[in-house]
């Protein structure tokens, strides 16, 4: 059943059209992500989707009583409004409490808050949770979700994909999130010069077919030029010319992936790091930290060596940002210490965004710190980069005061980059960023040479730049997880307890049988538990120091190869506890 139609919408503000002449719909069950660059067109599509904003022209049609739920980018509540009011408003206690949908809704998004909390003085992702609560309790048959995944960690973004794959919805989605994108949607729309650009698939699919798209208007537009030289050939040389036939043949697979670029070379990228920051970057030694009274880190000992590059997990408030601030100097130990390599040349992008100059322009903000910076081994100007950081030719000399809040961003990564550091400490850096502006910027990344330290609730962004990840996990230490995002879920869901009043915990459901036997588990599960998770930080610690190793002998290719070899060993049996750690929780959780 058709859910919406639009017939030849268009609608601009100011004299660039962002939607010119689209027409499309949306059918009962489909799942659809919207992508493209900012300020492309995409919010505006769904708000005129939505009914909430008018298009200048064309006609957008709704089926009769359709039920349709829509979360904007910013969260309203009414003032003196309470997580109970929005999220339930004047249902019954025994209506809402005996639906299990709506307890599983309660449970995901706001186990940690109190239904009766005033919503004044909430942070970000606190109100964006209660926004998606809010519209996720009622049934409906469209959701349209215009960047769900706002201020959320990744436990919460993770519980929202696998709600909405579970829900019989119709979805329309704008986010940058492409891990989310490839768990939650089937179908993707591109906003692209006033049009939409439909595709079969999620975000790896649209990728793809993007691509063989390109190629095949390279492979159209080579075969032009190439009979354009054919023709002016004949006409130098004669009739002679007409018996020649082109014969050619097109293998579109080995054509994508003709020019891919290698993976990234890490024994080349930690040689060109040690050669630049020697073999002592950042070691901290039995390091205790407060915040107020609460101490985040207790005798913390935790090694940054040369090379690493690290993606840094945790729930909101367990310390990220002050672990990036402990290694820049910014916060100082209570106990313990910081010793930091003398080559280290860092730089720190936080999650505020830098005062700059609104006078100057945006090339020479990028120039006043440097005019040439060589990448991997390749040498870009300022201009270069801008471009490829999306800043083309006029956009270049705009006011940096006129400048959007995702501008403002690229251009304060592109600034820390063109100081040339060997320490990059990345504070959220996907934050307002587009698809596209993320792609390059990974690229620029993967080749960097350097110690990267990555606190980011991006997987996508986190899986494709950082080689190990680091969870907080509440303890004051940091541990290394050989699993990567995937463990740190597993462990966060295994070791999670209601020790707090929570939404769901007000929820007088009844308890099944079974919850009695979980509560019971045997004791020689939960020792071996403990003895898996103890060799898991033994092989971590194991790993880490080869790759020292590596880096120590990278000009020795046959000592290389018996380290690799011992790496390779490692890292299966890491896979191998890592799989009996997560099975023996399963059970024991």
């Amino acid at each position: 059943m058709n859910l919406i139609n639009v017939e030849s919408i268009s609608k601009a503000y100011g004299p660039q059209p962002l939607l010119d002449g689209v027409s499309l719909g949306l059918d009962e069950g489909d799942r659809v992500g919207v992508v493209g660059r900012n300020g492309g067109g995409k919010s505006t599509l769904v708000q005129i989707l939505a009914r909430s904003v008018e298009p200048d022209s064309g006609r957008v049609t709704h089926t009769r009583g359709l039920r349709m739920g829509f979360l904007t980018q910013r969260d309203a509540f009414p003032e003196g409004a309470t997580v109970r009011s929005v999220v339930l408003g004047d249902r019954a206690e025994h209506e809402w409490a005996g639906d299990g949908r709506v307890r599983d809704v309660l449970a995901g998004l706001l186990g940690d808050l109190a239904l009766d909390a005033p919503l004044a003085g909430m942070s970000g992702g606190e109100r964006r949770r209660v926004a998606l609560a809010r519209l996720l309790v009622p049934e409906s048959d469209l959701l349209a979700l215009d960047e769900p995944t706002n201020h959320l960690d990744i436990e919460a973004i993770d519980w929202l994909a696998r709600h909405l794959k579970g829900r019989r919805v119709a979805l329309l989605i704008v986010t940058h999130d492409r891990w989310f994108l490839d768990e939650v949607t089937d179908r993707t729309w591109e906003v692209v010069d006033g049009g939409v650009e439909r595709y079969e698939g999620g975000y790896s699919a649209f990728v793809l077919a993007k691509a063989e798209r390109s190629r095949i208007a390279a492979a159209t537009e080579a075969k032009r030029q190439n009979l354009l030289r054919k023709e002016l050939a004949w006409l130098r040389r004669g009739p002679q010319a007409r018996t020649s036939k082109p014969k050619f043949r097109v293998d579109a697979a080995q054509a994508l992936i003709a020019d891919e670029p290698p993976p990234r070379d890490q024994v080349e990228l930690t040689r060109f790091a040690t050669a630049r920051l020697g073999k002592t970057v950042f070691d901290l030694e039995d390091v205790t930290v407060e915040a107020g009274e609460h101490t985040l880190f207790e005798h913390l000992t935790w090694q940054l060596g040369p090379g690493d590059r690290i993606g840094l997990v945790g729930v909101n408030g367990s310390g990220k940002s002050t672990l990036l601030r402990l290694l820049d100097g910014d916060v100082l130990p209570v106990r313990g210490k910081v010793v930091r390599g003398r080559t280290v040349q860092l730089a720190h992008l936080s999650q505020n965004l830098e005062d700059l100059d609104p006078e100057r322009r945006v090339l020479e903000s990028v120039e006043e710190i440097r005019r040439r910076i060589t990448v991997g081994k390749r040498e870009w100007t300022a201009s270069q980069l801008l471009e490829r950081l999306g800043f083309p030719g006029d956009r270049q000399w705009t006011p940096v005061g006129d400048l959007s809040g995702g501008e403002r961003r690229r251009l304060q990564v592109l600034r820390l980059l063109m100081g040339e550091p060997n320490v990059l400490l990345l504070d959220e850096p996907t934050n307002d960023l587009d698809i596209e502006t993320l792609t390059e910027l990974e690229d620029l990344l993967d080749g960097w040479p350097g110690t990267l330290v990555v606190v980011s609730h991006d997987r996508y962004f986190l899986e494709r730049i950082t080689d190990r990840v680091a969870a907080l996990l509440g303890d004051g230490r940091v541990a290394m997880l050989p699993g990567g995002v995937d463990e740190y879920l597993s462990r966060r869901a295994a070791g999670r307890a209601p020790t707090r009043t929570s939404a769901a915990a007000t929820a007088p459901a009844p308890a099944p049988a079974a919850a009695k036997a979980k509560g019971n588990q045997d004791w020689k599960a939960r020792k071996e538990l403990d003895r898996l998770e103890r060799r898991l930080e033994k092989l971590a610690q194991q790993q880490a120091r080869l790759h020292e190793r590596l880096a120590a002998h990278a000009t020795d290719y046959a000592r290389l190869q018996e380290l690799d070899t011992e790496l390779k060993a490692l890292q299966s049996e890491a896979a191998e506890v890592e799989e009996q750690w997560l099975m023996l929780a399963e059970d024991v959780g």
